[in-house]
């Protein structure tokens, strides 16, 4: 629904990863890198903290917004260098907004 909803608001989405470890490796295989990353927390292989992790270590000015349910995630994500952190459940204007400001 979300990827849906960003593309009728106008964003081009580059891909989409179902695991951290895919994540980290399709950011490492893109020769633009993209202009925001949406990393969710609760992934299989290696969650959203330690794909953030590595794909900062890669280019630390990417900019992350963490979403996840897990309100105890949420400073370790900022404290990495995520850019905005969005509490599950969010509305998509609420998402749309803050992808806007970290244009």
């Amino acid at each position: 629904m979300y990827k849906k909803m960003l593309k009728i608001s106008g964003f081009n989405i580059v891909n989409t990863a179902t695991n951290g470890e895919e994540a980290v490796e399709l950011y490492k295989s893109f020769l633009v890198k993209p202009d925001i990353i949406l990393m969710d927390h609760r992934m299989p292989i290696k969650n959203g903290v330690e794909a953030a992790k590595e794909i900062l270590q890669i280019d630390k000015s990417s900019k992350i917004i963490f979403a996840s349910a897990d309100q105890n995630v949420k400073e370790t994500a900022m404290a990495l260098g995520a850019i905005d952190f969005k509490e599950k459940p969010f509305t998509m204007k609420k998402l749309i907004n803050n992808i806007q400001k970290a244009l």
